[in-house]
């Protein structure tokens, strides 16, 4: 998503992060690339003035398939189209 994409007039990574949260996910990172293209070819770059506000923002939950599940369902019910990736992952603590 681009970083100021809003939904219900807040941030869209923020809002994601917020519903994940009272859901009861563990947790959840946004991260802001400093450049990158999607699927419309157009390129962000972060050495463009006049594209501050525009750089794509990845936002990355670690969690369980029915969690998984649930988010989705939710981003569907509010109408939203973004992209995302499912994959298996293994995470843990050292130490």
């Amino acid at each position: 998503m681009g970083e100021a994409q809003r939904h219900k007039s807040e941030l869209l990574y923020e809002w994601l992060l917020e519903q994940a949260k009272g859901m009861g996910i563990a947790g959840g990172t946004a991260i802001r690339a400093i450049a990158g293209f999607g699927r419309h070819g157009r390129l962000h770059e972060e050495a463009f003035f006049e594209l501050a506000g525009d750089l794509p923002v990845e936002v990355e939950f670690l969690l369980s398939e029915p969690q998984a599940e649930r988010l989705l369902a939710l981003i569907s019910a509010e109408k939203l189209k973004l992209f995302y990736v499912r994959m298996p992952a293994e995470y843990g603590v050292t130490g």
